[in-house]
């Protein structure tokens, strides 16, 4: 009883989730997972086709995909579902390049998160993350589906078939430089390519992005946002240093924080907030680092990982930016940035790119905070 009581939605009745694979196995212990926790798996598909159809029939609250399908795939099953019926979509992904490259692909197209199936395809220890499973399940089904609209990049397709000249090449952090970080969860990816692909190439900072995504799959980010922007996108490396004009992403799986000559150390220290990389862990390290030169921005996510750096950020005189409500997936993040008093500015989603160039060139001036 107490596992229906925490599945049960707002409106009083439990969750109602599709879940689409191709495996007989994947799609009956997924159900049992969901089951045993109180949600109602209204029906299994067998393919994107299948789930399509079901999809428009029973109007689920949320669905749960695998991407490797015959007839219809992942990609193709979300591109329509979005287009038809907006619906919050969880990604049940296997770790290869192919698979991680396909599901960065379905999390900029709209879908609510991605979890990494423990075991490949077949993973029969999918038990192992059913806590995952049904947290995030729970989550997607209490979505306002409206807010799948507000975050989808409609003009990404425009921006990868005609990306902005760069006009600089990447260049060593200098003292006057500005550094921008941005901090995204959930719906992050969408979000994202709207706007890091609007940063012009003579932005005067290094750009750091923290993402959370399961392990293996930053690199796959990276790749996409550097196909769209006219800054270079890379994941992070240790001793990589910041550089004006290039982004790094911090790589999952580990910590990332900054020296006071801008490079990067990754930690295996315990994830905060339940995540690693945490963005708390890398605002507090740019804070300290460079003080009134640091421009943050807390974008879409569960939780409020990114507050407290946020607000470090701002005590030290830099600026911090929260995405509004109306455009976040998930408005826990950016909730927690402005209830902790640390956002100089909320704005919508594609406001951000602007203000935060703005911000940057205000601060590219001024002076290191401390060095330690």
């Amino acid at each position: 009883m107490k596992a229906m009581r925490e599945a049960t939605m707002d409106t009083g009745r439990p969750p109602r989730v599709l879940v689409v694979d191709d495996s007989a196995l994947m799609r009956k212990l997924v159900s049992e997972i969901l089951h045993d926790a109180g949600v109602e798996v209204v029906a299994t598909a067998r393919d994107g086709l299948d789930g399509l159809e079901k999809l428009l029939a029973l109007e689920p609250d949320a669905v749960t995909l695998d991407l490797e399908m015959p007839r219809m795939g992942g990609i193709e099953f979300l591109r329509e579902a979005m287009r038809r019926r907006p619906t919050p979509i969880v990604v049940l992904s296997s770790l290869t390049d192919a698979s991680a490259a396909a599901t960065i692909e379905c999390l900029e197209l709209g879908a609510f998160e991605c979890l990494h199936k423990p075991s490949g395809a077949i993973s029969v220890d999918i038990a192992r993350i059913g806590a995952a499973i049904v947290r995030t399940v729970q989550a997607a089904a209490r979505t306002d589906r409206s807010r799948l609209r507000a975050g989808r990049p409609e003009a990404r397709g425009r921006r990868a078939a005609s990306p902005p000249p760069a006009t600089a090449a990447p260049r060593p952090l200098g003292a006057g430089d500005a550094i921008l970080a941005i901090a995204s969860s959930t719906g992050g990816p969408a979000a994202l390519q709207q706007v890091v692909p609007l940063l012009p190439a003579d932005l005067p900072a290094a750009v750091v992005v923290v993402q959370h995504l399961p392990v293996g799959f930053t690199k796959s980010l990276a790749a996409s946002l550097d196909r769209n922007s006219a800054l270079a996108v890379t994941e992070a490396a240790p001793g990589e240093a910041l550089r004006t004009g290039a982004v790094l992403v911090a790589p999952a799986g580990q910590h990332t924080v900054f020296d006071a000559r801008g490079y990067a150390r990754m930690t295996d220290d315990p994830p905060i907030h339940g995540v690693r990389p945490a963005a708390d862990v890398t605002l507090l390290s740019l804070a300290e680092r460079f003080g009134r030169r640091v421009v943050a921005v807390v974008l879409t996510g569960m939780g409020k990982d990114g507050a407290a750096g946020a607000k470090a950020v701002r005590a030290a005189g830099g600026h911090v930016i929260a995405q509004d409500e109306a455009t976040s997936v998930v408005y826990g993040m950016p909730k927690a940035a402005f209830d902790n008093g640390a956002a100089n500015a909320v704005l919508p989603l594609d406001k951000i790119a602007a203000a935060a160039d703005r911000a940057v060139r205000e601060r590219a001036a001024a002076p290191v905070a401390r060095a330690s």
